[in-house]
Formats: structure tokens, sequence, C-alpha cells
């Protein structure tokens, strides 16, 4: 009966040893985890970033306006019967 006893807190032993010290324990499946989430959050914000430049490609195939539009608002485009204004704030010296 004894010698059961002391095989069974050997046994014990050993794998509260490979739970907690040895490769594979149980920080390692903590960090993992949290590895995972931190992932998974990423890919979501990826993903949607991805979604609205898809959009911004479809936009700008399906017709001319949003090209002049942007072409405007980032290059300064000025069309042939327009005439461009530029007004420039007063210098104020307080």
């Amino acid at each position: 009966m004894k010698a059961l006893l002391f095989i069974l807190i050997l046994l014990f032993g050993y794998l509260q040893y490979k739970l907690w010290v040895a490769e594979g324990k149980v920080q390692d499946s903590w960090a993992l985890e949290h590895r995972i989430e931190t992932l998974q959050t990423n890919n979501k914000k990826l993903l949607q970033r991805n979604n609205a430049l898809q959009a911004e490609v479809d936009n700008l195939k399906s017709g001319q306006d949003v090209i002049e539009e942007k072409a405007r608002r980032e290059l300064g485009l000025v069309g042939k019967d327009e005439t461009f204004f530029q007004y420039i704030e007063p210098y104020d010296k307080q």
C-alpha cells in the first residue's frame, strides 16, 4: 500500500512538473492565447481597412465623377472653363 502511494505521489509530482515547468507549460498556453487574441484584433482592423480600400477602388472604377473629384481634392485639378482663385489669409503679428 505504501509503495502504491509512493508511486502515485511520484506520478503526481511528475505531472505537476510537466504542467508548470517543462516545455509546453501552462504559461506558454496562456501566452499563445493572448497572442491569438491580439492577432485576431489586428486582423479585424486590417479587414475593415481592406474593405474601405476596396470600396474606393470600386468607386474609382465606376465613373469619371469620382476620379475628377479625387483629382480636384488631391492634385488641384482645374477644369477648362473654370477660374482658379486662391485666398491667402492676412498674417497678424500679435
